[in-house]
């Protein structure tokens, strides 16, 4: 039984890329206790919604808490081109599709020991200070130019358009048997000087751009 609830219903639904990748079988092994937190966190949360009919608001407050968990399952790197009390920024392009959910999410919590916020940008140059930015699938026509915005930095880029990790990004929200998934452009994140956690990695429908990759 997969942990990753979907979400029934929600518009636009994305297919993830053909891929053989499972969730290992983890019988007679004994798990990190790290990610048995977070997985345990992240059933709690979404096992309510897979109780009701379900909305795209219910499928982006799910969105918003895998956010914040793949912040955490990140090594990020000092990035020289932030104050050093900056903060930690999630960055979103275009309109809220969280309705601020991500804000509630994120709330008193850290990153690195930095305490995150949330922004809201419209243009490319206001990528200065993000960490992680999200281009949502209604900003798809737009997704080349913020990528290219940070491609000097260590930022982690995460979308839920069809193409995102064609066109360089590195997190791909997807579904698949109406479960939110997300897919892993592991060579887009080495780019950035970003390593993703094998931990996450184990939990991704798809990893591209490692070694023997998937």
């Amino acid at each position: 039984m997969s942990l990753f609830i979907g979400q029934h219903g929600a518009s636009n639904t994305n297919r993830c890329l053909p891929s053989d990748s499972r969730l290992p079988g983890r019988r007679g092994c004994a798990w990190p206790n790290l990610l048995l937190v977070i997985l345990t966190a992240l059933v709690y949360m979404i096992c309510p919604l897979a109780l009701r009919g379900q909305s795209e608001v219910d499928e982006y407050r799910l969105k918003a808490a895998f956010l914040f968990h793949f912040a955490q399952f990140v090594e990020w790197p000092s990035n020289p081109a932030k104050a050093p009390d900056g903060g930690f920024i999630f960055c979103v392009v275009g309109e809220d599709p969280f309705h601020g959910d991500l804000e509630g999410t994120v709330q008193g919590k850290s990153v690195s020991g930095k305490t995150i916020r949330v922004r809201h940008i419209k243009q490319p140059q206001d990528t200065k200070e993000c960490d992680v930015v999200f281009v949502d699938r209604n900003q798809s026509g737009r997704i080349r130019e913020f990528i290219a915005a940070v491609s000097d930095g260590p930022v982690l880029t995460v979308g839920d358009s069809d193409d995102f990790l064609r066109q360089g990004g590195m997190i791909r929200f997807c579904t698949e048997d109406r479960k939110v998934r997300f897919e892993v452009n592991q060579e887009a994140a080495e780019k950035a000087n970003l390593k993703v956690s094998s931990r996450l990695l184990l939990l991704a429908k798809s990893v591209i751009g490692r070694s023997g990759g998937r």
